[in-house]
């Protein structure tokens, strides 16, 4: 397994990033910013894209595994190589995301804990309704843990 940056034509893993975040235009707004690592065995398995949000806080904008892939450790493997990575710039790692049964558990089995949510995050910036799991995303529920 490798993790490697990727500093140019990140729009090359634009299905990738669409798993996490369907909205084309809503990942534009990170994307560019932001510092994309992708994680290959056997080819590309999973993508990561961080942002520098200031006062110590790396945000976690996006993360996918290839549907076939989940389930294997290959998220979790890029959330540890974040905190490696970015132990001693930062202070904590943030993540935003919907209050879905499948996301939710994933970050606190990472280390991450509930931190605040912004109400109507999704109805507000959202052209369409998102649904995970049969559940209407609203809100956007920031989790945080320690680097």
């Amino acid at each position: 397994m490798v993790i490697r940056k990727v500093g140019t034509d990140k729009k090359q893993y634009l299905d990738l990033l669409l798993l996490a975040d369907e909205q084309e235009d809503m990942i534009d707004r990170y994307l560019e910013r932001g510092t994309m690592y992708v994680l290959e065995e056997d080819g590309v398995k999973a993508e990561c894209v961080v942002t520098d949000e200031g006062d110590g806080i790396l945000e976690l904008k996006n993360i996918a595994v290839e549907p076939d892939f989940q389930g294997r450790g290959y998220g979790k493997a890029l959330v540890d190589f974040l905190i490696r990575t970015y132990r001693g710039q930062y202070t904590v790692l943030q993540v935003g995301t919907g209050d879905s049964p499948s996301t939710i558990p994933f970050y606190q089995s990472c280390g991450f804990r509930r931190h605040h949510l912004v109400k109507n995050f999704f109805t507000d910036h959202y052209d369409h309704p998102i649904y995970e799991c049969g559940v209407q995303l609203v809100d956007m529920v920031y989790l945080q843990r320690e680097i």
